[in-house]
């Protein structure tokens, strides 16, 4: 089935501008949301008050995925793990319902691959792992690293797939890696026009070519969901609603 296996198209729905129904994206599987590891939220009332706006606009859970980047954000799998608990527990406190996850974003270098072979990833639903390349320089030895994954029992998710400047004007490296079983995934504010308009374009011809299997918020502060919230009618948000996304079988 190609790409086409990855993302079905619902025929009983059509839009129609109406707001995008987050109820039905049900999963947000990528966040900054731990406190303080990296450059999401920069405290713990801040990160609560993100969940609270996360269960408001109708999302039953959120898997958060602290950035694991060496030089930048060394984060372990230790580091990650404990912060994941102290959201927890101050979310359980605070009367939050939503159900709360933890999973990692990792930069894409050769330091991966180490990792990779010693288990030492922190995945999400079915063995899915998020990977990010850099904004400005094209990724090398891209394919040896996403077959290591695979190989070792891993699905791989690359990140944010139109924020990438070098892939600006098509999707065909997206549609390569879908049929190699890389999932791809886009940011929802990329289409409110969160990180300018070259990459809201490349956003919509994602959508309009089937490019994508995961949507996600990439939530580092209150203010890229305020965004999200006001802006569900946008018309490629609210065609959104005509996809079976991957994100609820999560």
């Amino acid at each position: 089935m190609g790409f086409f296996g990855q993302l079905f198209r619902s025929k009983a729905k059509k839009s129609l501008n109406l707001p995008l129904d987050l109820n039905q994206v049900k999963i947000d599987m990528h966040s900054h949301l731990i406190p303080g590891i990296d450059d999401g939220s920069p405290s713990m009332e801040h990160s609560l008050a993100m969940l609270m706006k996360f269960q408001n606009l109708g999302y039953k859970k959120v898997i958060t995925t602290p950035h694991v980047k060496p030089g930048s954000y060394p984060n372990t799998s230790e580091i990650i793990l404990e912060g994941y608990k102290q959201l927890k527990a101050a979310a359980i406190e605070a009367g939050i319902t939503l159900e709360i996850e933890v999973a990692a974003e990792y930069f894409f270098d050769e330091t991966l691959i180490d990792k990779i072979k010693a288990k030492d990833i922190l995945s999400f639903g079915d063995h899915y792992v998020l990977v990010e390349f850099a904004f400005n320089h094209p990724p090398i030895f891209e394919n040896l690293l996403f077959d290591t994954l695979i190989e070792n029992g891993y699905k791989p998710v690359l990140a944010h797939f139109e924020r990438y400047s070098y892939y600006f004007g098509t999707v065909e490296k997206a549609h390569e890696w879908q049929k190699k079983g890389v999932a791809i995934q886009m940011n929802l504010i990329s289409l409110c026009g969160a990180y300018g308009p070259e990459v809201k374009r490349q956003a919509e011809s994602m959508l309009d070519q089937f490019a994508f299997d995961f949507v996600g918020t990439d939530c580092h502060r209150m203010e890229h969901l305020i965004q999200l919230e006001e802006n569900l009618t946008l018309p490629y948000l609210s065609r959104l609603n005509e996809f079976m996304l991957k994100n609820s079988s999560l």
